[in-house]
Protein backbone atom coordinates (compact mmCIF):
# COMPACT_ATOMS: atom_id res chain seq x y z
CA UNK A 1 0.00 0.00 0.00
CA UNK A 2 1.51 3.57 -0.95
CA UNK A 3 1.73 5.86 1.84
CA UNK A 4 -0.94 8.06 -0.09
CA UNK A 5 -3.33 5.22 -0.07
CA UNK A 6 -2.44 5.09 3.88
CA UNK A 7 -3.18 8.67 4.51
CA UNK A 8 -6.79 8.45 2.91
CA UNK A 9 -7.41 6.10 4.90
CA UNK A 10 -6.64 7.18 8.19
CA UNK A 11 -8.00 10.78 6.87
CA UNK A 12 -11.42 8.71 6.09
CA UNK A 13 -11.51 6.80 8.96
CA UNK A 14 -10.90 10.29 10.97
CA UNK A 15 -13.72 11.88 8.85
CA UNK A 16 -15.57 8.87 9.62
CA UNK A 17 -15.09 9.21 13.45
CA UNK A 18 -15.20 12.70 13.14
CA UNK A 19 -18.83 12.67 11.52
CA UNK A 20 -19.39 9.76 14.29
CA UNK A 21 -18.62 12.06 17.08
CA UNK A 22 -20.48 15.01 15.43
CA UNK A 23 -24.00 13.20 15.62
CA UNK A 24 -23.50 11.95 18.86
CA UNK A 25 -22.49 15.38 20.19
CA UNK A 26 -25.87 16.13 18.58
CA UNK A 27 -27.85 13.34 19.50
CA UNK A 28 -26.66 14.02 23.20
CA UNK A 29 -27.34 17.79 22.97
CA UNK A 30 -31.04 17.28 21.56
CA UNK A 31 -31.76 15.36 24.16
CA UNK A 32 -30.24 17.50 27.00
CA UNK A 33 -32.34 20.28 24.72
CA UNK A 34 -35.27 17.95 25.35
CA UNK A 35 -34.45 16.97 28.98
CA UNK A 36 -33.52 20.45 30.23
CA UNK A 37 -36.99 21.61 28.19
CA UNK A 38 -39.16 18.92 29.92
CA UNK A 39 -37.19 20.29 33.34
CA UNK A 40 -38.46 24.00 32.43
CA UNK A 41 -42.05 22.73 31.81
CA UNK A 42 -42.04 21.05 34.80
CA UNK A 43 -40.78 23.83 36.24
CA UNK A 44 -42.71 26.72 35.06
CA UNK A 45 -45.87 24.26 35.99
CA UNK A 46 -44.93 24.22 39.89
CA UNK A 47 -44.17 27.46 39.61
CA UNK A 48 -47.22 28.55 38.14
CA UNK A 49 -49.33 26.25 40.66
CA UNK A 50 -47.14 27.67 43.54
CA UNK A 51 -48.26 31.62 42.25
CA UNK A 52 -52.28 30.47 42.05
CA UNK A 53 -52.11 28.90 45.54
CA UNK A 54 -50.55 31.76 46.65
CA UNK A 55 -53.03 34.55 44.89
CA UNK A 56 -55.91 31.88 46.20
CA UNK A 57 -54.26 32.02 49.85
CA UNK A 58 -53.88 35.80 49.64
CA UNK A 59 -57.26 36.29 48.10
CA UNK A 60 -59.06 33.96 50.86
CA UNK A 61 -56.89 36.43 53.78
CA UNK A 62 -58.30 39.07 52.33
CA UNK A 63 -61.97 38.08 52.14
CA UNK A 64 -61.55 36.79 55.45
CA UNK A 65 -60.10 40.13 56.96
CA UNK A 66 -63.22 41.98 54.98
CA UNK A 67 -65.55 39.92 56.46
CA UNK A 68 -64.19 40.16 60.06
CA UNK A 69 -64.24 44.28 59.28
CA UNK A 70 -68.16 43.80 58.31
CA UNK A 71 -69.10 41.91 61.04
CA UNK A 72 -66.81 44.40 63.69
CA UNK A 73 -68.74 47.42 61.54
CA UNK A 74 -72.48 45.12 61.95
CA UNK A 75 -71.67 44.56 65.83
CA UNK A 76 -70.82 48.86 66.29
CA UNK A 77 -73.96 49.34 64.41
CA UNK A 78 -75.74 47.39 66.76
CA UNK A 79 -74.19 48.63 69.61
CA UNK A 80 -75.40 52.14 68.87
CA UNK A 81 -78.48 50.81 68.52
CA UNK A 82 -78.55 49.22 71.92
CA UNK A 83 -77.39 52.61 73.44
CA UNK A 84 -80.03 54.49 71.97
CA UNK A 85 -82.74 52.28 73.42
CA UNK A 86 -80.92 52.52 76.68
CA UNK A 87 -80.61 56.49 76.42
CA UNK A 88 -84.78 56.97 75.55
CA UNK A 89 -85.33 54.20 78.08
CA UNK A 90 -83.53 56.80 80.72
CA UNK A 91 -85.20 60.00 79.33
CA UNK A 92 -88.86 57.83 79.68
CA UNK A 93 -87.35 56.66 83.71
CA UNK A 94 -86.68 60.46 84.22
CA UNK A 95 -89.89 61.90 82.79
CA UNK A 96 -92.07 59.18 84.70
CA UNK A 97 -95.45 60.16 86.17
CA UNK A 98 -95.76 60.52 89.89
CA UNK A 99 -98.12 57.51 90.46
CA UNK A 100 -95.30 55.14 88.44
CA UNK A 101 -92.38 56.66 90.30
CA UNK A 102 -93.20 56.49 93.30
CA UNK A 103 -94.63 52.70 92.71
CA UNK A 104 -90.85 52.45 91.56
CA UNK A 105 -89.14 54.16 94.41
CA UNK A 106 -91.61 51.70 97.12
CA UNK A 107 -90.25 48.62 95.04
CA UNK A 108 -86.60 49.79 95.53
CA UNK A 109 -86.53 51.19 98.87
CA UNK A 110 -88.30 47.77 100.03
CA UNK A 111 -85.43 46.03 98.10
CA UNK A 112 -82.13 47.42 99.04
CA UNK A 113 -82.85 49.84 101.71
CA UNK A 114 -81.38 49.37 105.02
CA UNK A 115 -82.75 50.65 108.49
CA UNK A 116 -80.82 54.67 108.65
CA UNK A 117 -79.86 54.70 105.57
CA UNK A 118 -79.75 58.00 103.54
CA UNK A 119 -80.92 58.92 101.02
CA UNK A 120 -79.62 61.23 98.05
CA UNK A 121 -82.00 62.36 95.58
CA UNK A 122 -80.68 63.46 91.52
CA UNK A 123 -80.68 66.88 91.04
CA UNK A 124 -83.30 66.66 88.48
CA UNK A 125 -85.62 64.19 90.66
CA UNK A 126 -89.30 66.08 90.84
CA UNK A 127 -91.02 64.07 93.65
CA UNK A 128 -88.57 64.02 96.48
CA UNK A 129 -91.23 65.25 99.15
CA UNK A 130 -93.88 62.49 97.92
CA UNK A 131 -90.98 59.73 98.75
CA UNK A 132 -90.22 61.14 101.98
CA UNK A 133 -94.12 60.23 102.69
CA UNK A 134 -93.96 56.58 101.39
CA UNK A 135 -94.42 54.20 104.54
CA UNK A 136 -91.54 52.53 103.76
CA UNK A 137 -89.25 55.10 104.85
CA UNK A 138 -90.98 55.39 108.41
CA UNK A 139 -90.53 51.88 108.75
CA UNK A 140 -87.25 51.94 107.93
CA UNK A 141 -86.02 55.15 109.73
CA UNK A 142 -84.26 56.38 106.70
CA UNK A 143 -83.25 59.97 106.28
CA UNK A 144 -82.75 62.19 103.58
CA UNK A 145 -80.25 64.57 102.57
CA UNK A 146 -80.85 68.11 101.76
CA UNK A 147 -78.36 67.76 99.23
CA UNK A 148 -78.98 66.69 95.74
CA UNK A 149 -76.66 64.49 93.63
CA UNK A 150 -75.51 65.09 89.69
CA UNK A 151 -76.92 61.32 88.91
CA UNK A 152 -79.16 60.36 86.18
CA UNK A 153 -82.39 60.64 88.29
CA UNK A 154 -83.88 58.06 90.83
CA UNK A 155 -81.41 58.08 94.50
CA UNK A 156 -78.28 56.99 95.75
CA UNK A 157 -78.38 55.13 100.00
CA UNK A 158 -75.59 55.44 101.74
CA UNK A 159 -75.35 53.57 104.43
CA UNK A 160 -73.23 52.56 107.31
CA UNK A 161 -71.88 48.90 105.61
CA UNK A 162 -72.74 49.71 101.91
CA UNK A 163 -73.51 52.72 99.43
CA UNK A 164 -76.02 51.84 97.02
CA UNK A 165 -76.63 53.53 93.61
CA UNK A 166 -80.20 53.56 92.40
CA UNK A 167 -80.10 56.37 89.92
CA UNK A 168 -82.02 55.78 86.75
CA UNK A 169 -78.33 55.48 84.78
CA UNK A 170 -76.78 52.86 87.21
CA UNK A 171 -80.29 50.61 86.96
CA UNK A 172 -80.51 50.63 83.10
CA UNK A 173 -76.49 49.82 82.95
CA UNK A 174 -77.29 46.44 85.13
CA UNK A 175 -80.03 46.03 83.16
CA UNK A 176 -78.04 46.05 80.25
CA UNK A 177 -75.61 44.07 81.29
CA UNK A 178 -77.90 41.39 81.75
CA UNK A 179 -80.46 41.54 79.25
CA UNK A 180 -78.57 43.76 76.18
CA UNK A 181 -77.64 40.12 74.19
CA UNK A 182 -82.07 39.42 74.37
CA UNK A 183 -82.85 42.39 73.62
CA UNK A 184 -80.24 42.71 70.71
CA UNK A 185 -82.21 39.35 69.47
CA UNK A 186 -85.08 40.61 69.52
CA UNK A 187 -84.16 44.09 67.27
CA UNK A 188 -81.94 42.14 65.13
CA UNK A 189 -83.74 38.95 64.13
Amino acid sequence: MSIQKVVDKILSDANEEATSIVCSAQERAAKMLADSSLRAEKMREEVEKDSLEKVESIFEKRAADARLECAKILLEEKRTVVDAVYALALQKLVALGEEDTLCMCKNLLEEYAETGDTVYFAQNFKYAAEVERLPVCAQKGLRFAKERLSIDGGMKLVGSIADKDLSFGALLASDKDKYQATLAKALFK
